[in-house]
């Protein structure tokens, strides 16, 4: 199947040499082709250009582009997507002024997303989920991480794990699992977290490995979670059975999150509300990604990131959605853009590369999606007609999408 995108006004993120990550003062720079082609052969991006040098031939699919734009679908490496029920009730306490801490003690929180986990069937669990991945495939998302961390007990972490498998199966969207045992602790654990640790390393991730359900282990490591010792002996665990982390850190407190995250290779560190000289050094001498979750940050009013300090000690910055009932409920990556640029001060241009290419560089699939380069995954979409691309994250109220593709196909 050949397909050819022509008289797109503007063909964004494109690479003829694709990069695996983008820092510093190069996340300010997109390269562009105006007045472009884009040709689609077997699910991969097969040629791109300029009107005036498409070379003649045969197309099986013809799509005219003129006054739209064409974008790599976005990466979100950061959700929580599977979940049971909603938890609008909180959202009314923490309007009320009570803390997310406060709403934890008493039994809210994850603590509540888990008991109603706990009790869902499997099928229902699926089925929520793959309205979810539809909803946010229409805004523009084409790769998606889920990690489970609703459960908080090994069967129920381990149901998360087979529904996100599950999702992998029979969506296409593409799709990593992450096992977040250790996303909170259990009310019955209350007094001795140490225990419960020990059952997620005794049993969670053993099981989660041998059954290749997991492609990331992650941890909560902050203030008022687990400890930097605890974490430590969690992904020490994790990386005998082959599982590379993903890490909560610094959410609440400049907690060594990011630290023991690096001393363990991590491929991203999450949230970092707080992060000072010593995190931005620790990241400096890493492969891992600073990953920023501004939903999150938005709806729980809390501090902002410090990205400008990030990105000019030469960093490079990823941007998620964090969807998840409690502290973000949308999966909405155009809705993250305009955060990014209005909450973050970044340019559209940053905020395109924190969405794209280092975003599906912190979910491990940067070698095939995250750019229009030839031979990766034709992830894609056509946006509707807009006058330029700083106006995706302008226009934070409406979506831009027109036409969506994933592996080559409109759906």
């Amino acid at each position: 199947m050949k397909t050819l995108i022509k008289n797109i006004k503007e063909l964004i993120q494109v690479e003829t040499a694709p990069r695996h990550m983008v820092k510093g003062a190069d996340m300010a720079k997109i390269a562009t082709v105006k007045n472009a082609y884009l040709v689609v052969e077997d699910g991969h991006f097969a040629a791109f250009g300029t009107m005036d040098t498409l070379p003649e031939g045969r197309y099986d699919n013809e799509i005219d582009a003129t006054g739209r734009m064409v974008f790599p679908a976005f990466c979100d490496s950061h959700t929580h997507l599977v979940y049971a029920g909603s938890r609008e009730i909180e959202y009314i306490d923490k309007i009320k002024g009570l803390s997310y801490d406060e709403i934890a003690k008493r039994g809210g929180g994850i603590l509540n997303s888990a008991k109603r986990l706990q009790e869902s069937p499997e099928q229902q669990l699926y089925d929520d989920a793959m309205q979810r991945l539809e909803e946010i495939a229409a805004y523009g998302t084409g790769a998606v991480e889920i990690k489970s961390g609703y459960g908080l007990t090994t069967e129920a972490e381990i149901k998360m794990l087979r529904v996100i498998r599950r999702l992998k199966e029979t969506s296409p969207l593409t799709i990593k699992a992450t096992l977040l045992g250790a996303h909170g602790v259990p009310m019955e654990y209350r007094g001795r977290q140490g225990e419960f640790v020990d059952l997620v390393i005794r049993e969670m991730i053993p099981q989660a490995a041998n059954e290749g359900l997991a492609d990331f282990i992650d941890v909560f490591c902050d203030e008022g979670f687990f400890t930097v010792e605890e974490t430590d002996r969690m992904l020490e665990a994790g990386a005998k059975y082959g599982l590379r982390p993903k890490i909560h850190a610094n959410e609440m407190a400049c907690s060594g999150g990011v630290q023991v995250g690096v001393k363990y290779n991590a491929l991203s560190c999450d949230h970092l509300e707080y992060v000072g000289d010593a995190e931005i050094e620790c990241f400096r001498h890493s492969q891992c990604m600073p990953t920023v979750l501004p939903g999150a940050a938005f709806f729980l009013n809390m501090v902002h990131s410090p990205v400008r300090n990030m990105i000019n000690a030469g960093l490079p910055v990823a941007m998620a959605s964090d969807f998840n009932p409690g502290s973000s409920p949308s999966g909405n990556m155009q809705l993250v853009l305009s955060f990014a640029c209005v909450n973050y001060r970044m340019t559209p241009e940053e905020a395109i590369n924190a969405t794209t290419i280092n975003s599906a560089y912190a979910m491990d699939v940067v070698d095939r999606l995250g750019s229009i380069a030839v031979g990766k995954t034709a992830n894609f979409f056509i946006t509707k007609p807009i006058p330029t691309y700083e106006f995706m994250p302008y226009a934070y109220g409406s979506n831009k999408v027109d036409m969506m593709f994933l592996n080559g196909k409109r759906i």
